[in-house]
């Protein structure tokens, strides 16, 4: 549980408390006068998405690349949750477009959906360009990060990315996380 969702949870719970123990003797004296029972909704607290959210309209390359990341993601055995990382990197790294080598545009040698480098081990050019296979490649980096179910999507992507800009990845999880809901049953 993080740690703002635990602070939060222990000051209501203090609150509530606090307010039975100095409430609780003037009200065991009070006459009861149409005591109805209150019902109450809790709701439990999905972690929102971090800063400001980008979004960006898909064409049909890019939506192929989507189911492409959720099949490879199903076939690892893996969570939505996986799903909704490997989108929002790829958003980041690539806008889900599966770039060859961008002369001197390019990073390094970076190609793909996830900007992997055949020179930093991610595999050879060809493997790196298959969505399916880089897909699977960034999952095995991500089940080898500790914890990273719970983490924020920015520090789970960016432990398996080591990225310039660690940061970039949360922009984009509520768009990842649309897409993994709107394809992961279809």
């Amino acid at each position: 549980m993080n740690t703002i969702i635990r602070k939060s949870m222990l000051s209501v719970a203090g609150l509530a408390f606090a307010g039975g123990v100095f409430a609780g003797p003037i009200a065991a004296h009070a006459n009861p006068v149409d005591a109805k029972p209150v019902a109450v909704a809790v709701q439990s607290a999905a972690p929102k998405p971090q800063g400001e959210q980008s979004h960006i309209t898909l064409n049909d390359e890019q939506t192929a690349n989507v189911k492409a990341i959720i099949a490879a993601t199903k076939k690892a055995g893996l969570p939505e949750r996986a799903a909704v990382i490997s989108i929002a990197t790829s958003l980041q790294e690539s806008k889900l477009e599966n770039l060859g080598h961008l002369g001197d545009a390019n990073d390094h040698d970076s190609l793909g959906l996830f900007q992997q480098r055949p020179t930093s081990g991610w595999g050879t050019p060809e493997q790196i360009t298959d969505p399916a296979y880089s897909t699977t490649a960034f999952l095995k980096g991500l089940r080898q990060v500790d914890g990273w179910q719970d983490m924020a999507l920015t520090d789970a992507a960016q432990t398996v990315q080591v990225s310039a800009y660690p940061d970039a990845y949360a922009q984009w999880e509520q768009q990842a996380t649309d897409l993994v809901g709107q394809h992961w049953n279809s």
